[in-house]
């Protein structure tokens, strides 16, 4: 039997980083361009990418946030970061955003279609507008990427990671609206990698699970229901930003050069136990909505 006391992770199961597996100069020579990559889980990304040697440009709405998250990442890396303002619900605003990145990069070999919004919400309170607005940032916004970066990936033969989530593999409460969206982005990634993949483009999903260390944790959760989905995490512990660029790396790295068309989920084997009650009391009426009505948003 193991040593380990049932409520603590392994030793093993820990984070680590990823310079401390793969070589540090993997992607040299190589530019990484990221939607919503000034804040959350997709700056921690484009971090590990950069670590590794590539260039990089992150694409959001806020030029404010973007312009803080470009300096402190080329500071940290020691590599080049540029940034463009704009909306993913605009495929206009992103073939600009590319066309700036190729005229100071001039190539794209690696993609992050990261930007994403959610809140809670039963589905008899959400407006059509409002369910609108999250499909069109996370998947329309995916599509809007892809459709504006893939001449360039074609040409670098490069990599597609779009993030999603595992809240739509089963029926998740006050999530209908992300959880839609969520899985047009797994078949919209598993349709490019079919189709592209003769031209050796390869496109892969990450799917996080519950990360700890970002806002929307603190915001859609309470210290009751972590409690409650901690015991329902077989690895006994919430995942990091840290977690989801390691997996990054992976994907993008010569490792995973026959890994295509896949669904990478990081949760600590969370949704293999979960149930109803791995959310506590779904009733809208007993839910704190107010702290939530703010959308969670990594453009």
């Amino acid at each position: 039997m193991s040593s380990h006391p049932a409520h603590s992770p392994s030793k093993t199961t820990a984070y680590v980083p990823s310079n401390s597996v793969f070589k540090d100069d993997i992607f040299r020579g190589k530019v990484l361009f990221c939607t919503g990559g000034g804040t959350g889980i997709c700056q921690k990304m484009v971090e590990a990418v950069m670590r590794h040697g590539a260039s990089a440009f992150i694409f959001g709405r806020r030029e404010n946030v973007l312009h803080l998250a470009a300096s402190a990442l080329s500071t940290d890396t020691l590599q080049r970061c540029s940034y463009a303002a704009g909306d993913v619900r605009s495929v206009e605003s992103l073939e600009k955003a590319v066309a700036k990145c190729i005229a100071e990069f001039g190539r794209i070999d690696f993609v992050i279609s990261g930007a994403a919004g959610n809140f809670l919400c039963p589905i008899d309170q959400l407006s059509s507008n409002a369910f609108k607005s999250v499909v069109e940032i996370d998947l329309l916004g995916t599509y809007n990427t892809v459709k504006a970066t893939l001449p360039h990936i074609k040409a670098s033969q490069g990599s597609f990671i779009s993030v999603s989530a595992t809240l739509h593999y089963y029926g998740t409460p006050l999530q209908a609206h992300v959880s839609s969206a969520k899985a047009g982005v797994d078949a919209l990634s598993q349709a490019l990698a079919v189709e592209f993949g003769p031209h050796g483009i390869r496109s892969n999903v990450i799917a996080p699970g519950l990360i700890g260390d970002t806002e929307g944790f603190t915001r859609l959760s309470t210290p009751e229901s972590q409690k409650t989905i901690l015991k329902n995490i077989p690895l006994r512990r919430f995942g990091t930003r840290g977690d989801i660029a390691n997996a990054t790396v992976f994907l993008f790295s010569p490792a995973a050069s026959y890994i295509t068309g896949t669904i990478l989920i990081c949760d600590g084997g969370e949704h293999h136990t979960r149930t109803p009650a791995s959310f506590g009391d779904s009733d809208p009426t007993k839910q704190d909505l107010n702290k939530t009505k703010k959308p969670s948003s990594k453009l």
